[in-house]
């Protein structure tokens, strides 16, 4: 998939090469000059990210050092504590954020940098079973590398809209106008619509990661602590709760356990929900790990979880 966008990033700065610089003709530049600084943006934009990113992010929402003295903080030390050893994991660091939505993530580039971070209002919200689920879950974001996998998308995601940007800053040139003239309709038309919705898609391509490794930390989250229900009761709360979290943004939402946004969209299972939410239904997670606990769905209360049919029979 980080191929794929590599290709795509590729892609659009050849398009912008070949419309607005004549690249790849007889006339134009030796070199794609759009294609290539566009890429030394984006490196520097990745290092970036990967040596001070955990510590934008961090402090972006907020997050503190635990208070030891609280009881609630000293209980998430330790439920973090217990499922590094369970995963077999480098200690990650402990953050709480003082605010009463119901959420945690995980940020780091490794193991050893990773960071946990819990909102106050999910332990207060949840019980010890419930948050251990969550810490759970975070933690197989750290041992499934997904940390260093989202932060790579979100970069080349944010590289690709600064492209297509400058790409439609240049349809309005002069020059670029005449240039454009000399081309055949039938190429350009189709590549200045991909300039045009490159963010588009390259969006959709990372929450469509975001989504499939969600479902991979639920499933790896239920090994760590042999309690899927456990899991599932907390996305149910989680849920019912309602309190977005003010301090995320588009660019950090999928980091969080739940999409801390909270949008009615994120509740749908039909194919737009699909294509433009950050994180599976919670509906749907929900039933999944009820499934794995061995409850049948007609005692699953209040979930809303439907059954889909596949060729295997209930999935």
């Amino acid at each position: 998939m980080v191929g794929f966008f590599i290709l795509f990033f590729l892609f659009i700065g050849g398009a912008v090469d070949y419309l607005y610089f004549d690249a790849f003709t007889h006339t134009g530049p030796a070199f794609p000059i759009a294609t290539i600084l566009s890429l030394g943006m984006a490196t520097l934009g990745t290092l970036t990210a990967y040596y001070g990113g955990s510590g934008i992010i961090l402090g972006s929402i907020g997050a503190e050092k635990p208070d030891m003295q609280i009881p609630e903080h000293r209980e998430l030390r330790n439920i973090v504590t217990e499922m590094a050893l369970a995963s077999g994991s480098v200690m990650p660091q402990v953050y709480v954020i003082y605010d009463p939505a119901p959420n945690a993530l995980a940020t780091g580039t490794n193991e050893k940098n990773a960071a946990i971070c819990v909102t106050t209002g999910l332990l207060t919200l949840l019980d010890r079973e419930e948050t251990q689920g969550v810490v759970a879950h975070e933690m197989s974001h750290i041992r499934n590398e997904d940390i260093v996998l989202m932060t790579l998308v979100s970069i080349l995601v944010g590289g690709i809209a600064i492209l297509a940007d400058w790409g439609q800053r240049g349809f309005y040139s002069t020059r670029s106008g005449r240039r454009m003239g000399r081309k055949s309709p039938l190429l350009f038309v189709p590549l200045l619509l991909l300039i045009a919705l490159s963010p588009l898609f390259a969006r959709i391509l990372a929450m469509a990661v975001s989504r499939q490794r969600e479902y991979l930390a639920d499933a790896t989250a239920a090994q760590y602590t042999r309690n899927p229900g456990g899991l599932a009761r907390a996305l149910e709360k989680i849920r019912d709760a309602g309190f977005p979290f003010q301090k995320a943004s588009r660019g950090t939402a999928h980091l969080f356990f739940a999409n801390p946004l909270r949008r009615r969209l994120d509740d749908r299972e039909d194919g737009l929900a699909n294509l433009l939410t950050t994180h599976p239904p919670i509906n749907r997670r929900i039933m999944l790990l009820y499934q794995m606990a061995g409850i049948p769905q007609s005692l699953v209360q209040g979930s809303k979880v439907q059954t889909f049919k596949g060729a295997n029979g209930p999935q």
